[in-house]
């Protein structure tokens, strides 16, 4: 079995002995059904992984010995910033789970003009500390040791004025390829729409606050499927994945 990683929200050190989670202790002992001797790795999020190795292990409680820190890390050199308008139904976390997975550093919950789902207060709040867990279980799956920020709802015209990056970008089908620019930005942020698209006025407004408007191709592709592919690209372009050495 692959050893399992972990995210713990505590503050991890070295040598240490602590009782994780309850969250954790149950996916560990009753899942996984792990015991004492058993080895597993941490992390707290702030960057590399301690491996570490169950000590006691209860229906709810498990304590762990933590290791070494290693000094690991699978971020990418790109940082991206995906602003996107809330889907419906699990087309949320699905996008939240793969982004993840595709490294990007931040994710903005957007509402624009065509938005369905409305969230607001602690209904809002709970799907913020929603997306997160969906985060922190991809990076737990991932290998990744960093979690991306899961930001506040907030609206789509607030985001496009506030947002930085070296350069940004709106998907939206209408539009042409990227224009050349000089150097590699080590920075970029992705608008994308909702269901229905982003509204011309919407376009008009991220135009004038230097997004460049973005197509993926000549097939309209579905608002789940979007992000994913031009992060990829994006990651391809000037962040770390690729292909390698194809035969």
């Amino acid at each position: 079995m692959r050893t399992p990683r972990i995210h713990s929200a505590q503050r991890l050190t070295a040598n240490s002995r602590l009782e994780l989670e309850a969250g954790p202790s149950q996916h560990l002992a009753r899942s996984l059904r792990m015991g004492p001797g058993d080895a597993l790795v941490l992390f707290d999020g702030s960057g590399g992984e301690y491996p570490a190795t169950i000590v006691e292990a209860g229906r709810r409680c498990v304590v762990v010995v933590t290791g070494r820190h290693r000094p690991v890390e699978t971020e990418s050199p790109l940082a991206v910033h995906l602003g996107i308008a809330v889907s419906r139904g699990e087309r949320m976390d699905w996008i939240v789970q793969k982004a993840t997975e595709l490294g990007v550093s931040t994710i903005s919950p957007l509402t624009s003009e065509r938005t369905e789902v409305r969230l607001q207060g602690e209904r809002a709040v709970k799907k913020q500390r929603h997306w997160r867990e969906v985060a922190i279980s991809a990076c737990e799956q991932c290998g990744r040791n960093r979690v991306p920020g899961i930001q506040p709802l907030s609206a789509l015209a607030d985001w496009i004025d506030s947002v930085s990056a070296e350069r940004k970008f709106v998907l939206h089908h209408r539009a042409g390829p990227p224009g050349q620019a000089q150097g590699d930005p080590s920075s970029v942020a992705l608008l994308v729409g909702p269901e229905g698209g982003l509204s011309a006025a919407e376009i008009d407004s991220a135009g004038r606050c230097q997004f460049a408007a973005l197509q993926l191709g000549p097939r309209v592709m579905r608002t789940e499927t979007a992000p994913l592919a031009a992060i990829a690209i994006l990651q391809s372009r000037w962040g770390d994945m690729g292909l390698g050495n194809p035969p």
